[in-house]
């Protein structure tokens, strides 16, 4: 049994581990930055501890001072969150040979789910369909080009190692791929340490839908259903939902197969999302899979009944997950917002002083949040300062509820993507459920682009 955890992060998701912690009465240890030394997580936890200076390769992304004050605690688990170091198989590995279990899948499955062309022959191999796509062996433009024209544009191209929508690049025709393509490159070395790319056909007007999967040390693996997260900017998600809307009962039940399969063929442990794209015909196309806690697994939450942490830490137990069969039903649909310090119109961060942080108390609201009044945004970290989770009897409740909040919302000092966030909701084609990975540019961009 866990009895003290530490989280390797910061902000909100900090805040929603150690509230299931302090449910199951499990000890926890935040850590902080010289940025962080007020920041809400760290009072939300029993200890705390300094782990270095702001920037994130010296603090958060520090492997060696968190296991450092992981033994000084006497911390026996760590929970790695999202981002940072949660999908990094070599702090998993240091981890366990530390002595301390690691919130999370076994690293040779971080390993080979990593890598888009890795993860890619898995699914094949398990019998997923996959996006037409090819490995680009050379960074010689004409070489890239061929491979380009033999998939068929438009194409995507991606770090082969990449993650988070980061270095993603359309490419519509050749004469477009010769600009782009050392800016690809470049943010692939930067970000991901490798040069190595990925193409891959680009499927127009798609809607994003991921699928929630559990795996225990027992061999059972378990799909908890779907999350449409098809509202995106910068390839960055920013209104999720579960369940998706307009998805008729024969692709969910097809989209469950997959993920299951996907997860089963690996010998997936702990939480994981498998992420699809499905085209206006419903064809189903794996796209990615992310090894960890997704930001929106709330809005699954809420319409299970199970708190995802709980299971992440049982699954850590070597318990069974024979029980998350039977789900809770309390909500028809949940919709989450990320609300984020940054400019509605151009998505550039707002860092500043936040002073004004104030969100109506309603029914069927939830709010994780890392940030309070009075607290100094810094430009060092991802700028979403807190998700609301809507929950509803049905769709349209849920985004009524949504929308209420977010217009009685009190924010001054930064500015925040709010004000676009209730222009989605009330648009005609969110409200229709008919939104695609194209909706922000295509309403959003394009609209205030001609204003």
């Amino acid at each position: 049994m866990i009895k003290k955890l530490l989280v390797a992060n910061r902000g909100e998701i900090a805040v929603r581990i150690f509230r299931t912690c302090e449910r199951l009465g499990i000890r926890t240890v935040a850590v902080f930055s010289d940025a962080d030394e007020e920041a809400v997580h760290t009072k939300a936890a029993d200890e705390a501890r300094w782990i270095g200076p702001a920037r994130v390769k010296e603090s958060y992304l520090n492997a060696d001072k968190i296991l450092e004050v992981a033994k000084e605690t006497g911390a026996d688990a760590i929970h790695p969150g999202y981002g940072f170091l949660s999908e990094n198989p070599d702090f998993s590995r240091r981890v366990k040979e530390a002595g301390i279990t690691f919130i999370g899948p076994a690293e040779n499955i971080m390993e080979t789910m990593g890598n888009k062309i890795a993860a890619r022959e898995a699914m094949i191999e398990a019998g997923v369909p996959v996006v037409p796509g090819a490995t680009l062996k050379s960074e010689n433009e004409d070489e890239v080009a061929k491979v380009c024209a033999e998939i068929g544009y438009p194409v995507m191209i991606k770090a082969a190692s990449g993650g988070g929508g980061i270095g993603m690049q359309r490419v519509d025709h050749k004469d477009e791929l010769v600009k782009v393509l050392p800016s690809v490159i470049k943010k692939a070395e930067t970000f991901f340490g490798s040069a190595e790319l990925y193409v891959e056909k680009f499927i127009e007007n798609p809607r994003h839908i991921e699928a929630q999967v559990f795996g225990d040390h027992h061999g059972n693996v378990v799909c908890l259903g779907e999350r449409d997260c098809s509202i995106q900017r910068r390839n960055q998600k920013i209104i999720e939902e579960a369940p998706a809307p307009k998805l008729s009962d024969e692709t969910r039940k097809s989209l469950f197969a997959y993920a299951e399969k996907a997860a089963g063929n690996i010998g997936y442990t702990n939480a994981g999302t498998i992420e699809f794209l499905v085209d206006s015909d419903e064809n189903i196309y794996f796209l990615e899979m992310n090894t960890r806690l997704q930001v929106e697994h709330p809005v699954t939450e809420e319409v299970t009944g199970i708190d995802l942490v709980e299971w992440q830490i049982r699954i850590a137990e070597e318990k069974r997950i024979s029980d998350l069969e039977e789900r809770n039903m309390s909500y028809e649909h949940a919709i989450e917002v990320r609300v984020y310090a940054e400019d509605p119109v151009t998505f550039f961060p707002s860092p500043g002083k936040l002073k004004r942080w104030s969100f109506p108390q309603m029914e069927d609201i939830r709010y994780d949040s890392g940030v309070e009044e009075g607290v100094q945004v810094t430009p060092f970290y991802d700028p979403m300062l807190a998700k609301i989770i809507a929950k509803g009897s049905s769709r349209q409740d849920a985004i009524e509820k949504m929308s209420a909040c977010l217009e009685k919302a009190e924010v001054e000092g930064i500015k925040t993507n709010i004000p676009m966030l209730i222009e989605t909701l009330q648009h005609d084609v969110f409200k229709e459920g008919s939104a695609t990975t194209q909706f922000v540019q295509q309403y959003v961009i394009e609209k205030s682009s001609k204003v």
